[in-house]
């Protein structure tokens, strides 16, 4: 059984209009303060843990976790050894802007035991770049690229796209650019206008209007079939990558396998429990001061629920589920998983895959994805 750990960094630099993330942006950080609260919300969380499972991969999030100052990567990651152990060939991944202020320190994030980094590239066009509030531009992201390349073995960038008024052909152009960077791996997301964030403000005074659903849908056929062709299948919504350099921590959510998580908004699950911390990093400060942890909400779940986040999580991969497996797992039959009827219609319009116990959306089902899933998966599962 796969155990993950997930430690998040709320802080960045600036908000970007289209992020609904839990960051943050301070003046002034106490580093001292905070690797005093992360390293016991990390000792708390291993005396709640159950098991001697070593760790199989790590992932800092936020925000901005490059922001964090290197010694803080290693004190965290030697502790975290120190308290459960690494498997061999664990991922640990960080996630960073492709600033040169922060790709400086790449070198010394690489000797503390980071492994795999994830770049927030976002687009390899500078007038994107400053609609989408990046701080970097088109030649700091490329040099970030090139920097990170020399210093990990497995990097990743993130792109945005399906912009407003994006074309086949401009996508087309960019997304070769972006594939001839040569990283394994790519997650490419479709821009989605979420509450709450300055765009959809900007969306409601109608300052620019989102790509409709026909053009985006044909982006999203576009990029399933360039990476394809480059040889970075999508093996999930929408992360692509070759063969073997899959994200393996998050692949740890997607097969709904344990993940513990600590620092502020965080979320995990771990033997049925699902956790969160508290968001707002001052309020996480306080817990861990008063308790010893920043746990804001700690809930057993029922069977009927785990099912219900292991469809909806596990749907989202190419290679599917296997019902059988989860049927056994939580005690349940397997007819009551999924809507049969509904099942043989969408497999008989070719939107759903059946192979002996395992079922999966297929490329033409995957820009309906969240529509199947609100067909396949019972409500009453969903509710439960």
């Amino acid at each position: 059984m796969a155990r993950a750990l997930y430690i998040h960094w709320p802080f960045c630099l600036a908000k970007c209009p289209y992020c609904d993330f839990n960051s943050h942006v301070r003046s002034e950080t106490d580093m001292a303060a905070w690797e005093a609260a992360l390293l016991a919300d990390m000792r708390h969380e291993r005396l709640v843990t159950p098991g001697k499972e070593r760790l199989t991969s790590i992932f800092f999030g936020g925000g901005t976790p490059s922001l964090m100052p290197p010694a803080l990567v290693s004190r965290l990651l030697d502790e975290a050894e120190r308290i459960w152990g690494f498997e061999p060939d664990i991922e640990i991944t960080l996630e960073a802007n492709p600033s040169s202020v922060e790709a400086a320190n790449f070198a010394v994030l690489a000797s503390a035991g980071i492994n795999r980094v994830s770049l927030g590239v976002q687009s390899l066009r500078d007038e994107a770049l400053r609609f989408l509030g990046r701080l970097h531009g088109v030649r700091e992201a490329l040099d970030a690229v090139a920097t990170a390349q020399q210093h990990f073995k497995r990097v990743s960038v993130d792109l945005i796209y399906a912009r407003p008024d994006q074309s086949v052909r401009e996508w087309e152009t960019e997304l070769t650019e972006a594939i001839a960077l040569g990283t394994g791996h790519m997650s490419l997301y479709q821009l989605t206008i979420e509450p709450a964030t300055r765009f959809a403000t900007d969306v409601r005074r109608g300052l620019f209007d989102p790509l409709d659903d026909d053009r985006a849908a044909d982006l999203f056929a576009l990029t399933r079939e360039m990476t394809a062709a480059a040889g970075l299948p999508a093996y999930e919504t929408s992360n692509h990558a070759r063969c073997g350099e899959e994200s393996r921590h998050n692949l740890t959510y997607w097969r709904y396998q344990d993940y513990l998580g600590i620092g502020p908004g965080a979320h995990g699950r771990r033997s049925g429990i699902a956790t969160m911390r508290h968001r707002k990093p001052e309020n996480f400060l306080s817990a861990v001061e008063a308790k010893g942890h920043g746990i804001a909400e700690h809930r057993q779940l029922g069977l009927r629920e785990q099912a219900s986040e292991a469809l909806l999580m596990g749907l989202r991969l190419a290679e599917g589920v296997d019902l059988d497996a989860l049927a056994a797992r939580f005690e349940m039959d397997g007819d009551a998983l999924i809507e049969p009827s509904k099942l043989d219609l969408y497999r008989s319009l070719g939107l759903v895959r059946v192979e002996g116990g395992r079922i999966g959306v297929t490329p033409q089902g995957m820009p309906l994805l969240d529509a199947l899933l609100g067909e396949l998966v019972p409500a009453d599962l969903v509710a439960s």
